[in-house]
C-alpha cells in the first residue's frame, strides 16, 4: 500500500543522483518521485544508479513548477542544511517522520530536496510546513542529495512502523532439559580441570555461566557442539593420563 508520501527533487542536476534516490526510495517502499526541472532526465546513468527500480523513474514525473509538483498536497517538509533567517519550524529527522506519515494518512505529503550544489532557495521553502535537519558533523553538514532521500526515506519507513523481523531457523533453541544436561556436564569437567568458584559462597560461578548461557540462546546444535567440546576435553584428559570423568 503506498505510504500517500511524495518526493519531490528542485532542478536536480545530476543523472545519476536521480537514479540512486529512486534506489533508496524503493528500498524503503516510497512510490512517488516528482522532478521540477531537471537538468538531464531521462538519462542512461540515472537508470544504471537505479539498479533495479526503473519502475520509480517510469512513473516519476517531470514538472516545470514547484507549484505542479506539489499539486494536490497538503503536509510538506523541506529539507535544510544550513540556518534560515525566516522564523521557520526546524525539526529533527526522526520527529519529522513521524509528522509526515501522521499527515500522509489524510492528504498526500511532500518532502522537498533541493540542487545538489545550492540546497532549496527561500522561495522553495515558502511552502513549506517544517524544516527537516538531518544531524550531522557540524565542521561538514553537505550531504549528497541520494545520501540525504536515503536518511529521510529511512527515518519513514520506521515511522510507519517497519521492525526487523529475525528470519526463522530450521533448529529449534535446545530445551530446557537439554541444556540443564550440559550444565551437569559442564559443572562435571570443571571439578576435573579443577576450575573452582572462588568465591566465598561458591556458588555464584555456575550461576554466571548459566545466566551468559541463557543469553545466547543456544539452538540443540549448538548446545551439542558445546557438550562435544567437554566430552573432547575429557577424552584428551584420560589419554593423558588424568581422572577419568564420567560423560
Amino acid at each position: 500500500m503506498s505510504p500517500n508520501i511524495r518526493i519531490v527533487l528542485v532542478e536536480p542536476s545530476h543523472p545519476g543522483n536521480i537514479g540512486a534516490v529512486a534506489r533508496a526510495m524503493k528500498n524503503m517502499a516510497l512510490e512517488e518521485l516528482v522532478l521540477v526541472r531537471p537538468k538531464q532526465f531521462p538519462h542512461a546513468e540515472a537508470t544504471a544508479r537505479a539498479s533495479g527500480a526503473d519502475d520509480i523513474l517510469e512513473r516519476a514525473r517531470v514538472v516545470d513548477t514547484l507549484a505542479q509538483g506539489l499539486d494536490g498536497c497538503g503536509f510538506v517538509a523541506a529539507t535544510t542544511s544550513r540556518d534560515r533567517d525566516q522564523n521557520f519550524r526546524v525539526v529533527d529527522v526522526r520527529d519529522a517522520a513521524e509528522r509526515i506519515v501522521a499527515e500522509a494518512r489524510r492528504s498526500p505529503a511532500a518532502v522537498l530536496f533541493g540542487a545538489e550544489r545550492t540546497g532549496l532557495t527561500n522561495d522553495d521553502i515558502d511552502s513549506a510546513h517544517v524544516l527537516i535537519r538531518i544531524p550531522a558533523n557540524q565542521a561538514y553538514l553537505s550531504l549528497n542529495l541520494a545520501m540525504a532521500v536515503q536518511l529521510v526515506s529511512y527515518e519513514l519507513f520506521r515511522a510507519r512502523g517497519a521492525k526487523v523481523v529475525p528470519l526463522p531457523t530450521e533448529v529449534p533453541l535446545a530445551t530446557p532439559e537439554q541444556m540443564e544436561h550440559l550444565y551437569a556436564h559442564l559443572a562435571q569437567v570443571m571439578e576435573e580441570v579443577e576450575f573452582r568458584d572462588r568465591t566465598q559462597s561458591g556458588t555464584n560461578l555456575m550461576a554466571r555461566i548459566r545466566r551468559f548461557l541463557q543469553r545466547a540462546e543456544l539452538d540443540q546444535n549448538e548446545a551439542n557442539i558445546v557438550r562435544g567440546l567437554l566430552t573432547a576435553v575429557q577424552a584428551r584428559r584420560r589419554r593423558a593420563g588424568g581422572n577419568d570423568g564420567a560423560k
